[in-house]
């Protein structure tokens, strides 16, 4: 693939359901991106900065994006399903793309599957990251949940959820409405009330001590959406978990330019203090 191209979307067979991935690069290092809230593997190239921080990790990497159930380019499903299910669609994936072996990046909510896969299938988890993670959602939104759902299916697909987000460009016209389109693209309000309810019952403290991969837990003191000390106390539970900080800075990882805010190179060590967050 050359810098012009995109990747080809195709589908992996999970259960009764097909979803939707693509990948970048052929290196034998695999990375699987798991997603929060919000994904569409063909639409998230239009952000800024993001299709070139794929192009840097594809240098030496193979890198596998997909979209969760019901979510994006993947089929659209009654209901909500469990964490249990939408975790094997991590698997069906890996399967579908021929990786034995990988490094998982969960987001957000993608953190809480991420670790139950990690714990579920450690011999396919070389390393796990995680980025703005939790391990109980009560804790993310402790009072008042269907009244703060309600709140947001109203205003879904506007971009007004960008403020949570991508703070620094809440006042950029263009990016609100690009965020607007991410969020309708991504899944429908009826379809992230449901998913939003489902996730509400987060809670994967039982399994953190049953994750034995190197990981690394990355999160901003910044976010306003997930308080950084539910992420200390995330990589607290975890065995030997490595716990990095970062003072200021969007919700996102990706930067304009495309650079991240920690080196994927470094979680290919075999020991979490080998780590190094710098690109």
């Amino acid at each position: 693939m050359n810098d012009l191209e995109l990747p080809v979307t195709r589908y992996a067979r999970s259960g009764d359901v097909n979803i939707a991935y693509q990948t970048m690069g052929d290196a034998p290092l695999d990375i699987i991106m798991v997603p929060g809230l919000t994904s569409h593997v063909e639409f998230m190239h239009e952000l800024i900065g993001y299709t070139a921080f794929l192009r840097r990790l594809s240098k030496f990497a193979r890198v596998v994006t997909f979209d969760k159930r019901g979510q994006g380019l993947s089929d659209r499903i009654t209901g909500a399903s469990s964490l249990e299910q939408r975790m094997d669609d991590v698997r069906a994936v890996m399967d579908a793309v021929g990786s034995r072996r990988a490094i998982v990046v969960g987001f957000s909510e993608g953190s809480a599957m991420s670790v139950l896969f990690a714990a579920t299938y450690p011999e396919r988890v070389s390393q796990l990251v995680l980025f703005g993670g939790f391990a109980l959602a009560s804790e993310v939104v402790p009072n008042q949940l269907e009244s703060k759902i309600a709140q947001s299916i109203k205003v879904w697909g506007t971009g007004a959820m960008i403020r949570g987000v991508i703070a620094s460009q809440a006042t950029n016209p263009e990016a609100v409405s690009q965020f607007g389109k991410l969020e309708r693209l991504s899944a429908t309000p009826g379809a992230i009330k449901a998913i939003a309810l489902l996730n509400a019952q987060i809670d994967v403290r039982p399994i953190l001590p049953n994750v034995q991969v190197p990981t690394l837990v990355l999160h901003r003191r910044t976010d306003v959406q997930v308080p950084v000390a539910l992420g200390r106390h995330l990589a607290a539970q975890i065995p030997n978990a490595r716990f990095i900080e970062y003072p200021d800075g969007d919700r996102l990882l990706v930067r304009r330019n495309g650079s991240a805010d920690w080196r994927y190179r470094g979680i290919c060590h075999r020991t979490p203090r080998h780590f190094v967050h710098r690109i």
